[in-house]
């Protein structure tokens, strides 16, 4: 989509996870993200299947809340549950935004970006490495730290370790050992 005023192409990304929830290390992804982009479109996916923490809703406002609260004022947090390249496209995105923190990751999102540039060879996956610090926070892993009582303030925001911890409750904790 050009402006109409320079012919400037407007650079699209698109940044997809389930942010359930959202860490350090997607934070660090959004801000790295959002200076390569003129506008940065984090895909909120709904995917059911990975039985959520938290509903799509909260997610969304969770994922606007940190962004705002790093200043960030070219993001847009948009739900979608469809393909990610039909999703990219309908965004008219030319960009996919993908973080990697080990090696096992760059496998998978190797192979998923050689499948989507089947799908659609218009649209780059550019892969973004994880600050050294932030590369084994994992969201699946704050959850379960904070099921078993521990401490996930390292690897989330304040905010989002209160909605955790608020979420799991002292009834949800799994025990101590």
């Amino acid at each position: 989509m050009a402006d109409t005023m320079t012919g400037y192409a407007k650079r699209i990304g698109v940044y997809p996870g389930t942010f359930d929830p959202i860490t350090l290390g997607h934070a660090d992804i959004i801000r790295r993200g959002a200076t390569l982009v003129d506008e940065l479109i984090i895909g909120m996916t709904t995917n059911p299947s990975k039985n959520p923490m938290f509903t799509a809703a909260e997610r969304i406002a969770m994922v606007e809340r940190e962004t705002a609260a790093l200043g960030i004022a070219n993001v847009r947090v948009v739900a979608f549950n469809a393909l990610l390249m039909k999703f990219a496209r309908k965004m008219k995105a030319t960009v996919i935004i993908r973080g990697l923190r080990a090696v096992a990751d760059f496998e998978y999102e190797y192979q998923m970006a050689g499948m989507n540039q089947q799908i659609d060879d218009g649209i780059e996956t550019v892969f973004l490495m994880a600050d050294v610090c932030l590369q084994p926070i994992a969201s699946k892993l704050v959850k379960e730290i904070a099921m078993f009582g521990g401490d996930i303030a390292p690897f989330v925001s304040p905010a989002v370790r209160d909605d955790v911890v608020a979420r799991i409750g002292t009834e949800g904790l799994l025990g101590d050992y």
